[in-house]
């Protein structure tokens, strides 16, 4: 009889995926200086914006992370979209800024729940260098929304990786109808993604 667990046998699947992540910058220092109330109420405007938006892109927040959370998706696009419009959402509330890091490409899905792999490890990586509202993507099989606009920046060595990042910093063009009615600003983003997957299915 086999004495490993059968957990250790639990199989694991390569895929796709896009991942970001996002956080609060200066959020230690604030909670500190402004106290554990007022850090509780940035991080509530944060997670609101996050699960308003997320769902209406078809992207999963895959964890909560203290002063941030991790986002993942199958398709590169949508989480652009995603990342983007909560940092707009988040414009105008609360006293900081969001920054995030996303990057797309293969991991290994483990026990069906945990991601592990390159893109993971660049995408934390790429929003722990991002300045304060700030969203930094690599460009390595990045699909990006017309209105985004994707600045070239030098690239950058990744703790970690042996080989230097391309990156892109992410911003919005323009935006469609009344910019902080969210269900219209999302919607309306959204609208070309989804038909563009609808005519390739």
């Amino acid at each position: 009889m086999d004495p490993v667990p059968f957990a250790r046998h639990a199989p694991t699947n390569r895929v796709v995926r896009t991942f970001a992540f996002v956080d609060l910058c200066g959020f230690t220092d604030y909670a500190d200086r402004s106290g554990d109330e007022a850090a509780v109420t940035e991080l509530k405007e944060l997670r609101s914006a996050v699960r308003e938006v997320a769902p209406l892109c078809g992207v999963r927040v895959d964890k909560w992370l203290g002063d941030g959370a991790m986002l993942v998706g199958v398709d590169a696009e949508p989480v652009v979209t995603a990342t983007v419009a909560v940092m707009v959402r988040l414009e105008g509330h609360g006293h900081l800024a969001m920054r995030a890091g996303i990057a797309t490409g293969p991991v290994l899905l483990l026990e069906g729940d945990d991601y592990v792999g390159r893109a993971v490890n660049v995408a934390a990586r790429l929003c722990d260098q991002a300045q304060a509202g700030q969203v930094l993507a690599c460009s390595d099989g990045l699909d990006i929304p017309e209105w985004v606009e994707a600045t070239p920046q030098p690239s950058v060595k990744v703790r970690g990786l042996a080989q230097p990042v391309e990156i892109l910093d992410l911003a919005p063009l323009h935006l469609p109808g009344p910019a902080r009615n969210l269900l219209t600003l999302v919607l309306g983003l959204t609208r070309p993604v989804r038909a563009r997957r609808a005519a390739r299915e």
